[in-house]
């Protein structure tokens, strides 16, 4: 028996010094998504843009380009508060199934029901019931918006609740209940209203005191801070012009529309939201939300008849290109567009804040997970090869007419190229393995060796330039006036 421990032992610790030995370094693959977020910033004409890595707990990394107050030239930062618009669904929808666990309503419950003024006109006689579920998922057949023009610049004049409510006689239902999917900010809105109701205090003071505060959120606000406009709080710019220029956009408040809407927060709090979320799904113990209930909403509970939209309560529930559970939401708000995306089976969070209008911030999430995803695990060098400094050949190099420029960069013991712009940087990396001397060479797909790099140095033995194919590119500074 003695034996037998000393032997279980034994593996546990190689088991566990193997684990150890098995963790990604992102380091390289980190600088790479500063140098491609920095050049999309710029080629993409975004005014600014704050984005965050969250590995479960951790914060794999969290940074900033460009300017969150163009004129003031105020910088962006991690820091800087955006209107999240449409995230502020997630937490009207955690603030729901947080009485959902405290059995004060069930996701069955009729909205007529729940909400004394409701009385907006269900056109279609044989719709079943528009319930908390239906509002959830997007499919009560409700309209789109509130009976008002608040999207409308340049004053985007925004309801109050009780107008909200009065405007509801004048509306209809789209289609039946639980039948198509139609995205909706009236339905969410009324969820918040069925908050107020069911807990009988204000909604904005029930997600502050429930959600809020118990996940140390505090730079997330029910409401845009106006006197933190243009400094803490960034301007947000419309569409491009055909001359290229975004103008800036009013300062708004969502008001009655909070609960779609009306939240404000930084990609620093969505960071510790994810983090909350990774973590209740690994636990048995409550935390604002039991962890079933979370895993619940995080299940797709409504799927259009087109079968290419999946609807959780509340998150957006869809399969990643890499095949896996993602979640989350996107929020569109005049002169802001945010997202949040959690991949589940890897524990990966990442959230974008770009204060500029008709801008995608999923397609710089999608280039960040990109990048990181070519990190493999740590693996040991052959200790009998002489390392090489490979920094000297980093840098930026001019390959106009074919492209703007090219980054270098080191990849472990490689050289990793990278096209600029690029709306897909993993699909614009390319790897080179070092040969003899300034000579690199191509790693294939298949990890045969193809073409040659080489690089050239001046008098003084500076790299200078580089010559493939027969032609050269030279070495200069993008940032230089």
């Amino acid at each position: 028996m003695k034996y037998l421990y000393i032997i279980l032992l034994f593996y546990f610790c190689l088991g566990t010094a193997i684990a150890q030995d098995a963790k990604k370094d992102y380091t390289e693959a980190l600088q790479l998504v500063e140098v491609w977020l920095d050049a999309q910033k710029d080629f993409d004409q975004l005014p600014g843009l704050s984005a965050i890595v969250v590995e479960d707990q951790d914060v794999l990394w969290s940074g900033a380009v460009g300017l969150a107050n163009v004129a003031d030239k105020v910088s962006t930062q991690p820091s800087t508060l955006c209107s999240i618009c449409s995230i502020s669904k997630l937490f009207t929808s955690v603030a729901i199934m947080k009485l959902y666990d405290e059995g004060k309503l069930r996701l069955d419950d009729r909205i007529s029901d729940l909400l004394p003024q409701y009385d907006l006109k269900q056109q279609y006689a044989a719709s079943g019931p528009i319930t908390v579920r239906s509002l959830l998922t997007h499919s009560s057949g409700l309209p789109r918006e509130a009976d008002a023009p608040y999207w409308t610049a340049p004053e985007f004049d925004f309801p109050t609740t009780e107008e909200v409510d009065a405007g509801l006689k004048n509306q209809e239902t789209l289609y039946p209940a639980s039948t198509y999917f139609q995205y909706s900010n009236l339905g969410l809105t009324l969820l918040g209203e069925i908050v107020a109701e069911v807990s009988g205090m204000p909604y904005e003071t029930y997600v502050a005191e429930n959600i809020l505060k118990p996940l140390g959120l505090t730079d997330t606000r029910t409401e845009l801070p106006e006197a933190l406009y243009g400094s803490e709080l960034a301007f947000g710019y419309n569409a491009l012009d055909r001359s290229g220029n975004r103008d800036k956009l009013n300062f708004f408040q969502a008001n009655g529309i909070m609960p779609a809407a009306g939240f404000s927060s930084n990609v620093t709090d969505l960071g510790k939201f994810a983090s909350w979320q990774l973590r209740l799904r690994d636990t048995t113990t409550t935390e604002v939300l039991k962890p079933s209930t979370l895993k619940l909403m995080q299940q797709v509970h409504f799927t259009d008849p087109n079968w290419k939209t999946t609807w959780g309560l509340g998150f957006v529930v869809y399969k990643g290109s890499n095949g896996n559970t993602w979640v989350g939401h996107g929020g569109s708000c005049p002169g802001y567009r945010t997202a949040l995306q959690i991949d589940l089976k890897r524990k990966l969070a990442f959230s974008v804040m770009i204060n500029a209008s008709a801008t995608n911030p999923g397609k710089y999430i999608n280039g960040i997970n990109g990048i990181i995803s070519k990190v493999k695990e740590t693996e040991k060098t052959d200790e009998s090869e002489q390392p090489v400094d490979l920094s000297e050949y980093t840098g930026y190099y001019n390959t106009k007419p074919w492209w703007s420029e090219l980054y270098i960069g080191t990849w472990g013991d490689k050289l990793v190229t990278l096209n600029l712009p690029a709306d897909d940087p993993a699909e614009a990396m390319t790897m080179y393995k070092h040969i003899s001397g300034d000579t690199f060479r191509k790693i294939r797909d298949d990890k045969e060796l193809g073409e040659t790099l080489t690089f050239e140095r001046d008098a003084a033995g500076k790299i200078v330039r580089y010559k493939q194919h027969g032609n050269y590119s030279v070495k200069f500074d993008p940032h230089a006036k």
